[in-house]
Formats: structure tokens, C-alpha cells, sequence
């Protein structure tokens, strides 16, 4: 009988609008927790916005392309570098405005002396800070605290190639020879300074300070930018637990926000990579995602593994129980309450009787007369091999048309006497009751008989022993070394 229409359940449905709205809301909140995860990491290319790969194995090192591609024409750190309570760090941001200073005094009369004296001092007054700076940043390291010092490297090696065309060189001494007067002028000065603000002002331009808090961590201001995303998936979460206990008889609010478990990553304030689960749901539940697909391989793969565990505990359970009835004597008991106890008889029918005659019948009305040829080949084959052993026989049959003559009496003979055996037997299975109290006194005489012989002669501890032997090794042999193939494969014959 069909259930009644619920119309309170009707009303209290989600509709769909604001299943995508909220689904919507949550792929936004997890675009930005995805993008914060992993803002320090790429923060290189959110500020420079330039893509470059690099390659070293042993002494093999190459960079593609020679030149940085920008494929991202924004520079977004000064708008998110709060968040993550990022600063500019000062020694390294105080050096690149130096070069900018020299850069915009500098020029190769002023340089060489020709020009303004009073420019020319203030040229040398420059580099001489900036050789200075470049022994004090190798010292310190200022870019240790970013965890950038692989950045620092590349920034030494890229200087020793450049002055010194090796590596191996001293990375004070480089930066010492390129600050200096002569080698900008004998290199000139125009490449020299592209070099720089090509090759290693971008590098340099990366490091920066993070603050830490009262806590000990570095500042995470994230919180803020996720609360207004929290306050929508509480009241949400709320909303939705209470309309499932009016719903739902018995199912208190407790229990509906323990329905509701995955929402539960919403509101934790670590690991948030983790709504990935509720917001998984709710695009399934939206219909903005079809996850069916998913949900089957996975709820398989989950039955699989459940599936060979239970069936392989379950089956060999049963075998050990068999067993250990066949050792506590359920087979003699049987037997012996066979001889002892009344038989009850529910419809006044014997129904092995009923049984043997319709397999009887099928046999005689229908098999063996479709096997009537081949019954006749077999038995005159036989008859010929049996004939062949008598002396005189072979001779016999080399006479003109003996062979062929006694071929056809014999098959003659045999059709006949097919026939004939059929015909008695189909005789038998007519409604005979007598028929039926001699079979049934047959077959209780052989029961009767067969456990007599079997008590008396002992052989029915030999069939005991047999049996457990023979279940032990059917345990063996085929139920503990059940596969998970042979699960999967029966699964993928089952529609989950």
C-alpha cells in the first residue's frame, strides 16, 4: 500500500536554488583556502607573475627559457601580504633602492670623472655602500628566515658566472668586483646594470620578513577573510539539522548534526584542506557534479575488502562447525534416530517415491528414446567385439554377404529388445499401488539394512574420520584461498 503524501515533509525540503547558492558559496570559501595554502610557496610567481624551469642534475644545469615568461600580469602580494603578516624584509629592500639611487645618478661621464665632481663622490660614496652591503647580506643571510636561502644561492652563483664565468669563485669577491668603478666601466656600464636588474634584482626582490605572534607561529590573518564564509555555513548547518528532526520522529538535534558530519569541516580552523568532503557533497546534492560513477568504484572497492574478510570467516566458521559435529556424532546420531523415531508423514504422500517415478517417467518417456541410436551402436559394437574372441568366427564372416546378413540380425535383434525393456519399464511407472508399497518397502529395507551394517561392521567410524578430513581440506584447498579477484569479479557481476 503506497505511503500517504507528506506535505509537511514538502515544505520542509531543501529546494535546489539554494543547494547550488550554498554549493557555489563553499567552491568560492575552498578557491580561497586552496589559494592561501599555497600562497607562501608560490609567492615568487604572485609577485612577479613569471614562469622559468630549472634543471641540475650532478653538473648539468639548464634554465628554459633563457629569459622569465610573464603569464600573470598582476602583482597581488601588496594586497594579500597582511594575511599572511608578510613585510618587506629591510636590508634587502634598502640595498635595491640604493641600485636605484645609483641608477639614477649614474652616467659614464659622471662615472669616469668628467662630469660634476661633487656627482662623482657621491657615484663612489654609493658603490662603496653597495660592496659594503653585498659583504654584510653574504654574512647574514638575510634570506634564511623566508627559508629562501636556495634563492640566496642562485643569486651568488649567477654573480661568480658572471664576473668570473665559475662557481667556484668567492662570492664576496664578486660582488666586490662588480660594485667597483673599473669594472663597470671597461664592461660597460649599460649591460652591466641590465644584468642586474634582469638576473638578480627579481631574486632578490622575492625575500621578505614574517612576523610572528604572541603564540610563537608565524601571523595568520586568513581567519578574518574565512569568518564571514564560517558565519553562512553555521547558520546554514544549523538551518538544515533542525529541519531534519522535524522531519525525522526520534531523531533528536544532536542527532541530526551527527547526521550532518562532513558540514563539520567547515568550521574547523586547521586542516581545511579537509572541505573538500562537505563541498564534494553538496555539488552531488546540487546536481552540479555527478559523482555516481565515484561513489560505485568506491563503495565496491569497500564491499571488496569487507566481502573477502566476511565471506572467507563465515564459510571456514561453518566448516569447522560441520567438523565439529561429525566429531560429537551427529552422523551416528542421525542414523540412529532414523531407526527409532516415527517417521512423520504431513500430506500422505512419500514423496522419494513421487520422486524417483517423475525422474523415471522423464527418463524413460523421453531420454531413452533420443538415445535409442546410439544405445543400439554401443551394445551392437559390444556384441561384435564379443563375438570376434569365438574361433572360427573371423572366417565365418569372410563368406559373401555373412558379414552384412549377421550386421542387420544383430541390430535387429538389439531394437527389439530395446523396445521390449522399455516397454516393461513404462509399465511399471503406471498408477500401480502396489507398485508404490513395494518400492516403499524397498526403500525402507535398504535404509533399515544399510544402517545395521554400517553400526555393526564399524565403518562408521571410518566414514567420520573421512568426513573431517575431507572438510579440512575443502577448507583448505578452496574457501582460505578466496581472492579479492574472485570478490571483485563477483561484484562487478552485481549492481552496487
Amino acid at each position: 500500500m503506497p505511503r500517504p503524501f507528506d506535505r509537511s515533509k514538502k515544505r520542509l525540503a531543501v529546494p535546489l536554488w539554494y543547494e547550488r547558492m550554498l554549493a557555489l558559496i563553499l567552491l568560492a570559501n575552498y578557491g580561497l583556502v586552496l589559494f592561501d595554502l599555497t600562497y607562501i610557496p608560490l609567492r615568487d610567481f604572485w609577485l612577479q607573475g613569471t614562469v622559468q624551469l630549472s634543471v641540475k642534475v650532478g653538473p648539468f644545469h639548464r634554465v628554459f627559457p633563457k629569459q622569465p615568461v610573464r603569464i600573470f600580469p598582476f602583482n597581488i602580494t601588496p594586497y594579500y601580504d597582511w594575511v599572511k603578516g608578510i613585510e618587506p624584509y629591510r636590508s634587502t629592500t634598502a640595498y635595491l633602492e640604493l641600485v636605484d639611487e645609483l641608477n639614477s645618478k649614474l652616467d659614464e661621464q659622471a662615472l669616469d670623472g668628467a662630469g660634476n665632481v661633487q656627482q662623482a663622490q657621491e657615484i663612489d660614496n654609493i658603490l662603496a655602500e653597495l660592496r659594503q652591503d653585498s659583504a654584510q647580506m653574504i654574512i647574514e643571510n638575510p634570506f634564511q628566515i623566508a627559508n629562501k636561502t636556495g634563492t640566496f644561492e642562485r643569486i651568488k652563483n649567477r654573480m661568480r658566472l658572471h664576473v668570473f664565468g665559475s662557481t667556484d669563485a668567492s662570492a664576496t669577491e664578486s660582488f666586490e668586483t662588480f660594485w667597483s668603478k673599473e669594472y663597470l666601466l671597461k664592461n660597460g656600464l649599460t649591460s652591466q646594470l641590465l644584468f642586474f636588474d634582469r638576473e638578480i634584482r627579481p631574486l632578490i626582490a622575492t625575500n621578505y620578513f614574517r612576523e610572528i605572534g604572541e603564540n610563537g607561529q608565524p601571523v595568520d590573518n586568513f581567519g578574518l577573510i574565512d569568518f564571514p564564509f564560517f558565519l553562512i555555513f553555521l547558520v546554514d548547518f544549523l538551518g538544515r539539522t533542525r529541519l531534519i528532526s522535524l522531519r525525522y520522529r526520534g531523531i533528536s538535534w544532536v542527532d541530526a548534526m551527527l547526521w550532518r558530519w562532513y558540514d563539520l569541516f567547515l568550521f574547523l580552523p586547521f586542516f581545511r584542506w579537509l572541505r573538500i568532503i562537505p563541498l564534494t557533497v553538496r555539488l552531488d546534492k546540487a546536481k552540479l557534479m555527478d559523482l555516481n560513477k565515484v561513489k560505485g568504484q568506491a563503495t565496491q572497492g569497500f564491499v571488496a575488502i569487507i566481502a573477502e574478510d566476511m565471506t572467507e570467516v563465515i564459510v571456514v566458521r561453518l566448516v569447522e562447525q560441520m567438523q565439529q559435529l561429525v566429531r560429537e556424532g551427529a552422523l551416528r546420531k542421525i542414523l540412529d534416530r532414523a531407526k527409532t523415531t516415527q517417521y512423520i508423514d504431513l500430506n500422505n504422500r512419500n514423496e522419494l517415491v513421487e520422486i524417483i517415478r517423475i525422474v523415471s517417467q522423464v527418463l524413460l518417456q523421453k531420454v531413452l528414446p533420443e538415445v535409442e541410436p546410439e544405445v543400439q551402436d554401443f551394445m551392437l559394437y559390444n556384441m561384435q567385439s564379443s563375438l570376434g574372441q569365438i574361433q572360427g568366427y573371423s572366417q565365418l564372416q569372410s563368406l559373401p554377404g555373412v558379414k552384412n546378413m549377421q550386421r542387420e540380425m544383430m541390430a535387429n535383434m538389439i531394437a527389439i529388445f530395446y523396445q521390449r525393456i522399455l516397454t516393461i519399464l513404462q509399465s511399471f511407472l503406471e498408477q500401480d499401488k502396489e507398485f508404490e508399497r513395494l518400492l516403499e518397502n524397498l526403500l525402507t529395507k535398504l535404509t533399515t539394512e544399510l544402517n545395521l551394517e554400517l553400526n555393526q561392521q564399524h565403518h562408521l567410524e571410518d566414514i567420520e574420520e573421512l568426513l573431517i578430513d575431507f572438510l579440512e581440506e575443502f577448507k583448505i584447498n578452496y574457501l582460505q584461498k578466496l581472492s579479492e579477484a574472485d570478490i571483485e569479479r563477483i561484484l562487478g557481476n552485481t549492481a552496487i
